[in-house]
């Protein structure tokens, strides 16, 4: 008799594991330190638990058991490991923020409590990702909307630089919509739709754009009329940085098409020739624009700015060389002393109370996260999948590393947001819709094919004798 059906991967059909135990002892696990956490810090700052501790635990424990039962029925096959990394960051994100808030109460200043505020954002973008789970039940349908999601991004992308400074601009930079006290990055968004369509245009145009012309240096350059998508990619974000002023968006779109650009191709020559563009546009830049200039300028040498820009990133440098290895704890520093702590250098504040081991922890969580993304980008196999994959999760280590680079100095200051740890409702939003992409897709990675019916062989077909 014939063995036992298998996937193309070698596993019996139907005895692949779906991990969804393993998924949610680790969701458990960062539940436990979130609440911990929260606890640790009101031991220390105020020296008794706050009455709506208890709330905290309940909310929060619920909105990870939501998506988890979600995935456990609709995404059964996903990666173990996503959502309980996701988990983490958003609770330390939650207990750094409500640390910040109530220095904020002890030094005897007026602020808004933004950790309540931190927590509806979360449930709110646990509620899209719930959304889209349950209404997306095949990642490659995102493909026959590309261009719709194309034009959607561009919309998104250039709407703050048509609307008047007065509410679209936020420290010289113009990517807000700020409405009756409500506020949105859009750009956070059409960083999503556009990956989106960036996969799916390579992988119809893979073919065309791997074509060399000439080979120099060891390179296969591609062939000139080839090069019109990543000159128009670099347009795009040299026209965000002229209208928008935000260095941030433009090298993140960038480099996630450039990088997406190499994985359809398998070229390296697409990296140099993105690698020059981008030089030759930042030096551009900062021949010709103010605030680049200022900028670059203030990273250099912030001590010499110490009195206006370079103050930030001094106090941040500061905080981070007080925590040293091992932190001064949670409640036990002075993050507050950082501008815009919250949101901008959270990573700072993470530094100082948590130190150095600290730091790097929460770097390996984002680690984890993208090492998921890239290994299912591996394992799908449809190649609308893999660009989409690995885009998505690019996205995520381009723009952890460009933060975590401004606030140490190694890189200026872009005014982009460390996701799922910085306070901010549209980020947090947007990239929990990432994160549920990258769950369906891991499905599909994961999920056993059907397998086809095993073909009759002559000795095993029942034999009749007819008789005339």
């Amino acid at each position: 008799m014939p063995g036992p059906l298998t996937d193309p991967r070698g596993t019996a059909a139907g005895d692949t594991p779906t991990r969804r135990g393993t998924e949610a002892w680790l969701l458990g696990f960062a539940v436990l330190i979130t609440v911990v956490a929260q606890i640790i810090v009101d031991l220390t700052v105020t020296g008794s638990l706050r009455p709506e501790m208890a709330g905290f635990s309940v909310w929060i424990s619920a909105l990870w058991v939501v998506a988890h039962l979600v995935v456990r029925k609709w995404a059964s096959y996903a990666d173990p490991l996503m959502l309980p990394a996701v988990a983490l960051l958003v609770g330390l994100g939650l207990t750094v923020i409500h640390r910040l808030d109530l220095a904020g109460e002890q030094s005897g200043n007026s602020v808004r409590e933004d950790a309540p505020v931190q927590l509806i954002w979360a449930t709110l973008g646990v509620a899209l990702f719930v959304a889209f789970l349950v209404v997306v039940r095949d990642h490659r349908s995102l493909a026959r909307f590309a261009y719709t999601l194309a034009l959607v991004g561009i919309v998104l992308l250039a709407l703050p630089a048509v609307l008047p400074a007065s509410i679209s601009e936020v420290n010289g930079a113009k990517i807000w919509i700020r409405v009756a006290g409500f506020s949105i990055q859009p750009g956070e968004f059409a960083k999503i739709c556009l990956v989106v369509f960036f996969a799916a245009y390579l992988e119809d145009k893979r073919d065309v754009l791997a074509l060399a012309s000439r080979k120099v240096a060891g390179l296969e350059l591609p062939r000139g009329r080839d090069l019109g998508p990543v000159l128009l990619a670099w347009i795009l974000s040299i026209l965000v940085l002229v209208f928008e002023r935000d260095l941030g968006s433009s090298l993140l779109l960038f480099g996630i098409f450039v990088v997406m650009l190499y994985v359809a191709t398998e070229r390296a020559s697409w990296l140099f020739i993105g690698l020059g563009l981008f030089a030759g546009g930042a030096l551009i830049a900062y021949q010709v624009f103010g605030h680049v200039r200022a900028r670059v300028d203030t990273w250099l040498d912030p001590f010499a700015y110490i009195d206006g820009a370079g103050y930030q990133l001094v106090q941040s440098l500061f905080g981070l060389g007080t925590g040293g290895l091992f932190g001064a704890g949670l409640g036990g520093g002075r993050p507050d002393q950082v501008p815009v702590a919250k949101s901008d250098f959270i990573a700072a504040a993470v530094g100082e109370e948590l130190g150095l081991f600290g730091l790097v922890a929460v770097i390996v969580v984002y680690l984890v996260l993208v090492e998921r993304g890239l290994r299912t980008s591996l394992v799908v196999r449809d190649a609308f999948g893999k660009l989409l994959a690995a885009g998505l999760a690019f996205a995520i280590a381009w723009q952890v590393f460009v933060v975590l680079g401004g606030v140490t100095g190694l890189l200026p200051l872009t005014g982009l947001t460390t996701p799922f740890l910085a306070y901010g409702g549209s980020s947090l939003v947007a990239n929990f819709v990432l994160v549920a992409i990258l769950v369906r897709i891991s499905d599909a990675a994961r999920r056993p094919s059907t397998p086809h019916a095993a073909p009759v062989r002559l000795g095993d077909a029942p034999t009749e004798v007819v008789t005339p």
